[in-house]
């Protein structure tokens, strides 16, 4: 695992679990690329391992590169309908009578990659912002995990931009 913040709970989680861990804390780097460019670390961490997780911030176009099909990132909404958006501004598009995550292949385009899983929320009259948020991440907590481990397990295929189990398990989760 490798985080941009030292105080990450995922990496507490990830040693307690023996997995290998790294922070590259970026306020550290004059400019954004240098903390993915001339960093060994997280080029370390993933050159072992399957892929990333708890690493806020936009990678550069060659580190993308290097470990393509190798990262994966958990988005607090549904790709490609809101790219780019925060946790914090998933209630702003109440318009929408449903809200969720993505866990997609990171590429160098932000939020674009191959969607190899989704997690459908109903938006429920009343809803908060709190209580939509506390909806989306208990799915994303199910969701992440799942798609980590199928990474792992080497039975997710892509073409053309589409990613399928190769054994039909369900990718969408409502």
């Amino acid at each position: 695992m490798v985080s941009n913040r030292p105080d990450a709970a995922g990496l507490a989680f990830a040693q307690t679990h023996g997995i290998a861990t790294a922070v590259v804390d970026h306020k550290t780097f004059a400019q954004r690329e240098a903390s993915t460019q001339n960093s060994p670390q997280p080029s370390k961490v993933l050159a072992r391992r399957a892929g990333a997780a708890g690493f806020m911030r936009i990678l550069s176009p060659a580190f993308v590169k290097r470990f393509e099909r190798r990262m994966v990132n958990i988005h607090p909404s549904l790709l490609r309908r809101s790219p780019g958006c925060t946790r914090t501004a998933v209630p702003s598009r109440r318009a929408a009578s449903w809200q969720g995550a993505t866990v997609h292949f990171v590429t160098a385009e932000l939020d674009h990659g191959p969607i190899i899983a989704q997690a459908v929320v109903p938006v429920l009259p009343g809803d908060t912002e709190a209580t939509l948020n506390a909806r989306v991440l208990a799915r994303e907590h199910v969701i992440y995990p799942r798609a980590v481990r199928w990474l792992t397990e080497g039975v997710l295929r892509e073409d053309k931009g589409v990613v399928t189990h190769t054994k039909g398990e369900t990718q969408l989760l409502i």
